[in-house]
Formats: C-alpha cells, structure tokens, sequence
C-alpha cells in the first residue's frame, strides 16, 4: 500500500514507533539549546514582508541547492523580487526529493501555515500568497512562531563584544520563553587574521574597559566579557573549529607571539596554533569555573569559493566537510583540562561522519560520574542533519555509549521556521526505537521506560543538563 505524502506517521513505520512519537514524543516542549537567531527580531517581535524573507534570507541550505540547479546568484542573494526568488526556489524544489530539504519545506508549510500541497511551479503562486497573506497577521510574528512550537528555551549564538541589549530588554519585558546568550569566541581566536584580528582586539577593548597590550591583557579582557555573559543569564559556550588546537605551548612563548603580532609582526602558523591552543584552553577553564556547558563544532572548510566569497562573504554556502585527523589532539586538549579537574559539561559536534566511531568513543575516556552524560557526542551536524545522518549517529552513540542519556535535538539555524527539524528527530528517534522493540531487540514488557526514555531524549535531558 502507498502511503500520503507526509502524513501523520510520516517516517513511523510500526505501530510501536506510532505510539511512541505520538503518545510520548510528539507534545514535548522545545528546548533548542542552539541556533542562530537574531535576537534582535525576538525582541522586536519581527513581522515578516513575505515567506521569501522568512524562508530564503540567509538560508545557505537553500542557496547551495538553488546553485546546484542553475538557478542564477540574481534570483539566490541578488536583488530579484521575493516573488521572483520564490518561484526559482519551487522550481528548485521538485528536484529535491531524497534531499532533507524537502521534507523541511514541506513539514514547515504543514505546521506553520497548514498548508498540505506539494511546492512545485504549478502550486507556487498559491502558496506564496496563502503564506503571505498568513504573515500579516500578528500570529505569525517572530515571537509568535517561537509559540507556536511550543519552544520554551532558546539558545542565540553571541560574540563576546555583543551587547546582549536584546536579551535584557526581553528579560525586563517578562517574555514567556527565555532568550538566553551562549558565548561564541570564534573571533578570539583568529590571531591568524592580521589586521581584522586588531580591529577586533579593539572592539573587545571597548567592549571590555581593558586596555590590551599583552596576552595577561586580554586574558583580563575576556574573562571580563566572560563574566558579563554569565550575569545575563548565559549557561552555554560554543566553539566553531577547524580542528581542536592542542599544540604543546609555554606561557612565555604565548605572551611573547602575542606581543611581537601588537607590534605589527604576523606570527608564522605554527605558532598561531600555539597562541590558539593556550587561548582555547584558557577559554575552558573560564566555562569550567562558571559550571557552563561547553560545545564545540568542529571540521568544517569555509569559504572554499573565492570568487563566491569575494563577491558575497561568510556564511553563504560555500562551506564543506574537512578531513583533518583530529582524535590525538582532542584527546590531549580533554586530557590537559581533566588533569587540572577544569573539565566542563562537553558536547562535540563532529561534521565529518567518518569520526562518528572517533567522537563517541572519545567522550567515554572522560566521564567522571559526576553527573549522567557529563560528555555528550551532540546530534547529527550540518551535512548529517538528515534522516540517514541522524540514524547513524543515534545507532553508534547507542553502541558506544547511553543513547538513554543524550540530550537531543537543536536546530542550528537563523530562521523561525526551522522548529519542525525537533519533530523530524522525534519522528526519526521513535522509528528506530519502535523497530527495535517491535524485533525483540527491546522487550516490549518495559514500554514504560521506552517511553521515558523517548521524553528524556526529546526533552527532559537537556533541561537537566543545562539546568533549564
């Protein structure tokens, strides 16, 4: 028998799995401990021009695909009408089948606006003004979406120099769901940037009140931004990385790299990674010291397309999967913060799944019973955010470790629209779960805890863990 498209069993395929999305999985609220959402739309309770907005600005998902079909740059990021670069992303979408993007697409239109059809260039017109039209009203405003979703904690992505003036103004004003910073220090890092990395020093001087000369400067300045953070309410870092920097470094030779670069002197790359392996350690022990959790995304190559880059800058999908050998140096990073007991609550994220069996065997080396999962592999990353994605990162963690303890889904995204990535997790995680008991891999005597541990996964881990 042929199933409808995306019906309410979408992706359950036994009665089992049915019952465990839609009795345990299904009405969990959302807790998305990690996205990017510009705060300053939550508190201004952005209303939204058009779907193309919603959906299509800043969407580099979308933006590779759309290139990949010979859409031109004019109708992806180009200054083409919304209804223009709308109707080149339906004319994209019926090539999309198979890709997550379009189970995405259309699980949004169904949650957000209730619409059931197929996106395709016959049904493109229609759609975008049903949405349109829907967007006009305060109910599908930023923050109403967030409601809509049942969200109850959201995690933004904020440099160190950020004011943070939008998460107070949402904390004054009471707003139902809480807005919380999470600390992104990418930018302290990049000493390797020359010039930029100057001018940066200068806005964290600013930011700060430190005056930074030398390296215990701007250890100073940090810690000061750090401990900002933490007064307005931030419980999480995040660190996006290369690779994780572990190079065998002396505090001497750190401050003196650092003083010759104040000097107009570019540091060679070797010690570049020394400056960054004393920084990132540094940077641990202040999430150790203030009982913050830790997260790092690592091995992506960015900016891979010079001429898209030049033309575009960051962040507008031409981004890829590296392939460094990163387990020596992430053990000795983990190792280094263990020995001096400064090692925080981890979540690694590893975009490369051929480090899949890597990630969830390392942070069985450095559990320390001090609370369950204290080192968590994180959910399915980026290019793994997909259905094969995550159930190859839901079966190794379960082989090497305790799927019962993971603390789930996030959505990792700009966009308020994002939040059915939770229910295709959810849907996901009861499939695999259902089929096992449904084999006799789980008995079916203990459904009880089946579908607890379902709710803790979906919700009740990460509350704990962060303590939400």
């Amino acid at each position: 028998m042929i199933r409808n498209f995306m019906d309410d069993d979408f992706l359950l395929e036994t009665e089992t799995a049915r019952r465990l999305y839609h009795e345990h999985a299904e009405h969990m609220p959302i807790i998305d401990f990690h996205c990017h959402l510009n705060p300053e739309e939550i508190a201004e309770d952005h209303r939204y021009r058009s779907i193309t907005e919603l959906w299509l600005g800043g969407d580099h998902y979308k933006w590779r695909a759309m290139r990949a079909n010979g859409i031109d740059e004019h109708f992806i990021t180009g200054d083409a009408t919304d209804w223009e670069k709308f109707e080149k992303w339906a004319a994209t979408l019926p090539y999309l089948m198979r890709n997550p993007l379009y189970h995405w697409t259309h699980l949004e239109l169904r949650t957000a606006f209730g619409i059931e059809k197929v996106l395709k260039p016959e049904t493109a017109q229609d759609i975008y003004d049903e949405c349109n039209e829907k967007l006009k009203s305060p109910e599908f405003s930023a923050r109403s979406l967030m409601k809509r979703y049942h969200v109850e904690v959201v995690c933004t992505t904020d440099d160190p120099v950020d004011s943070l003036e939008y998460h107070q103004q949402l904390r004054r004003e009471g707003f139902s769901i809480k807005v919380l910073p999470a600390w992104r220090p990418d930018k302290l890092m990049a000493i390797d940037e020359g010039d930029a990395y100057r001018d940066y020093l200068h806005q964290l001087e600013k930011a700060s009140g430190v005056w930074i000369r030398t390296y215990q400067d701007l250890i100073d300045a940090v810690q000061n931004r750090h401990d900002f953070f933490e007064q307005q309410g931030c419980r999480l870092s995040d660190h996006g990385l290369p690779h994780f920097y572990a190079d065998n470094y002396t505090g001497v030779k750190v401050s003196d790299i650092f003083d010759r670069f104040m000097s107009g002197e570019q540091p060679e790359p070797h010690e570049a990674d020394q400056f960054k392996s004393a920084l990132l350690h540094e940077l641990a022990v202040m999430d150790a010291d203030s009982g913050w959790v830790q997260q790092f995304h690592y091995g992506p190559m960015r900016n891979n397309c010079t001429r898209l880059y030049r033309q575009l800058g960051r962040d507008i999908g031409c981004d890829s999967i590296g392939d460094d050998r990163t387990a020596q140096s992430m053990a000795r990073f983990f190792d280094r913060l263990d020995k001096r007991q400064k090692l925080a609550k981890t979540i690694i994220y590893n975009l490369n799944p051929a480090d899949n069996n890597m990630v969830a065997s390392m942070i069985g080396n450095f559990q320390d019973g001090s609370c369950p999962g204290k080192m968590q592999w994180g959910a399915a990353w980026w290019f793994a955010d997909q259905k094969l994605g995550i159930e190859n990162q839901l079966n190794t963690l379960s082989m090497q470790g305790l799927l019962s303890r993971f603390v789930g889904m996030l959505t990792d995204s700009r966009s308020f629209l994002s939040y059915p990535r939770h229910e295709y997790f959810r849907r996901i995680l009861c499939n695999l779960i259902g089929r096992d008991v449904e084999n006799g891999e789980i008995p079916s005597t203990e459904m009880d805890r089946v579908g607890g541990m379902v709710e803790d996964i979906c919700y009740y881990n990460a509350k704990h863990y962060f303590n939400f």
